[in-house]
């Protein structure tokens, strides 16, 4: 058996909880592999609306077990809360949820700094949802960190008062007051004795052995390709690893077990935060996208950037990820749009290019691009697709080579149209 993997191609918010959620009943095992309480993973179903920030989006269905994977950092206050919505909703989390002994834990101070470290920017702020997401990133590749394993070793609070005198003398050093700090080391204090309540688990053995076992497993990205470390507008991105190869790293397992590459999309682009964005719409149009999209974070409510399509962007999230199965969302909300433009190239100082440069968070791209014929008319699961979703779904395929297996029509599961159906789950 093999892990299928499904990712974000854009700057996050593509729609991935909901996908996850339509897809879980093929699988034996979700599995988060990168991010934080940063990531917001919606899901609607039988008339109620669902966020998850930390963990994976098949909890809500029986038979299927739901792993935090080493690559994730946690914040324990989050994640309590998180446990006790689904206590309301009589989830037993205790029989489908597990956390990666290697996990790294979020500190109240890793919160602290990252405000710190915000503020100091200035006007050139990255965005962060300040979580504390970097700030615990670099302690784990600093080699500071706190992990999950810790919490049930004897020297646990040896070891946090370490790492907390160490974050202090940074604050100080950012003229940082750490005002408020007691009642968030109470509360975190409290959050840690109750996620014991989850088992927690050696988990590159646990999925390994799954896979032996023949469970199929799907791998659950956060946030999107184009804000990857490495390969995303840096600085304006996040701290992890959010390509396909960050499943390998996140959960412990060889290149070689990777099996399908779901591709996650928008109809459109949205952005949250500071960064390049190409094709944004700073117009009336843009407004109508956020209005009938209801682009608003998921998880810090911010309204989101809007604009058109980005096939330069969208083809080289494919090529980073080897994409096998794309997946396009919110078509719905292009349906009163007589015509949709699309970009198809860049053009940097007159010069136009078909590829992301280098240091393109401090390049003017200019987009060029196609207009596409609307559909202007409403989307149903149970109706065919109107000829005009057609052309541009068969031109995206085109340009990507790659096919579009599932086509949201709306937030909840049920509005969901399968067109591959052999080759999904």
């Amino acid at each position: 058996m093999q892990v299928d993997v499904l990712l974000g191609m854009q700057w996050g918010d593509e729609g991935k909880g909901k996908i996850v959620d339509v897809l879980t009943p093929n699988y034996d095992i979700i599995a988060r592999f990168q991010g934080g309480p940063n990531a917001g993973h919606t899901l609607e179903f039988d008339g109620k609306k669902f966020v998850l920030h930390t963990i994976p989006s098949g909890i809500f269905h029986e038979g299927t077990m739901n792993l935090i994977g080493n690559g994730v950092v946690i914040d324990p206050v989050t994640l309590r809360k998180e446990i006790q919505n689904l206590i309301e909703q009589g989830v037993p989390y205790t029989e489908r949820l597990l956390i990666s002994q290697k996990a790294h834990l979020i500190l109240p101070t890793h919160r602290l700094l990252d405000a710190a470290s915000e503020a100091a920017k200035g006007k050139d702020k990255i965005g962060s949802t300040l979580k504390g997401i970097g700030p615990t990133y670099m302690d784990k590749t600093g080699r500071n960190g706190l992990r999950i394993g810790d919490i049930e070793s004897g020297d646990f609070q040896q070891k946090y008062q370490a790492l907390k005198e160490k974050h202090l003398q940074m604050l100080e050093r950012l003229n940082f007051n750490p005002e408020g700090l007691a009642e968030m080391e109470k509360e975190w204090m409290d959050a840690i004795e109750f996620i014991q309540t989850v088992p927690f688990v050696n988990s590159e053995y646990y999925i390994n052995n799954a896979l032996k076992d023949g469970k199929r497993i799907l791998a659950e990205g956060a946030q999107g390709s184009l804000l990857d470390i490495d390969f995303g507008s840096y600085p304006f991105v996040t701290s992890s690893n959010t390509v396909c190869a960050g499943a390998c790293t996140g959960l412990g397992i060889a290149p070689n077990k990777i099996g399908e590459v779901y591709g996650i999309f928008k109809a459109y682009c949205t952005r949250v935060g500071s960064g390049p964005f190409p094709t944004e719409l700073f117009d009336a149009t843009g407004q109508r996208l956020r209005d009938i999209g209801h682009e608003y974070g998921a998880t810090t409510g911010r309204p989101r950037r809007c604009g058109w399509l980005d096939m330069v962007a969208l083809k080289y999230a494919v090529m980073l990820n080897g994409v096998t199965k794309l997946i396009m969302t919110k078509a719905d909300v292009l349906n009163e749009f007589e015509t949709i433009e699309v970009a198809t190239s860049y053009a940097i100082d007159g010069k136009e290019t078909l590829e992301l440069p280098f240091d393109h968070a401090n390049q003017t791209l200019t987009p060029v691009t196609k207009k596409v014929k609307g559909w202007e008319t409403e989307l149903s699961a149970n109706d065919p697709l109107p000829a005009a979703l057609e052309d541009y779904i068969s031109y995206i395929e085109a340009e990507t080579e790659c096919t579009i297996s599932i086509v949201s029509l709306g937030p909840d599961r049920t509005q969901t149209l399968i067109r591959d159906q052999q080759h999904v789950g």
